[in-house]
């Protein structure tokens, strides 16, 4: 019975942020204004909040508070590729999905994307390209922020919740690389990506990131076959 009334209570914080429209990202009421609004104990409300953790749909931040998570719900390792023994085969494979469904979500992305979401994807272009230049290792965050944006963009929501969990888990095990030309070619077709979909042209978006993609697999096997 306890379980339950838990549970109800998982539901009711989820109908809660939906209601209110709580962004990943944002900070929830402290616990007494929350447990109150929702009418449940203290101890069931944090047990509630401990799920909801587990879950990915909330995150603590440590001395600042309780935030809805930029996972949205999505395990960490969804494919189960922590039991799979031939991880590189399973990446290669990963790229060989990301050349087929990308291009197609860039094009949406050129045809839906709001002013709003295209100043984003310039922005963390940008971010990408400094991110290079002081040598640090950011851009790999970074580069899966900008194509779940773009994922996001299109206005599918298939496409938006099946690429960012594709591309982290590609980044859990990919291999790293310090390939000056490589970053100098991911800084231009980045450019013409975003010109593309600011333009709302599909072909062009399309187009550029069949390239992208293409010369992501490329890289990909030269690192294996190394």
């Amino acid at each position: 019975m306890a379980q339950n009334l838990v549970e109800q209570t998982t539901e009711k914080v989820i109908e809660y942020i939906k209601r209110n429209n709580i962004q990943p990202g944002e900070k929830l009421p402290n616990e007494y204004t929350l447990s109150t609004d929702l009418d449940v104990g203290r101890s069931t409300f944090r047990e509630a909040i401990r799920i909801l953790i587990s879950r990915n749909i909330l995150e603590v931040r440590q001395g600042s508070g309780t935030y809805v998570s930029d996972k949205e719900g999505r395990s960490t390792d969804p494919f189960g590729l922590t039991m799979i023994r031939d991880k590189t085969k399973m990446i290669s494979d990963f790229y060989d999905m990301r050349y087929v469904l990308e291009p197609e979500v860039a094009a949406l992305a050129a045809t839906n994307a709001t002013d709003d979401q295209i100043y984003e994807i310039k922005l963390l272009a940008k971010k990408i390209e400094e991110s290079f230049n002081d040598g640090n290792d950011d851009h790999v965050n970074l580069d899966i922020k900008f194509h779940s944006l773009i994922a996001k963009a299109s206005n599918n929501m298939a496409y938006s919740y099946i690429l960012p969990i594709i591309n982290t888990s590609i980044s859990l095990f990919n291999k790293n690389y310090d390939d000056e030309d490589a970053k100098k070619f991911t800084v231009k077709i980045h450019k013409e990506i975003c010109q593309s979909i600011a333009a709302h042209n599909p072909v062009l978006a399309h187009d550029a990131m069949m390239v992208h993609m293409s010369n992501n697999r490329l890289a990909f096997k030269g690192l294996i076959e190394k």
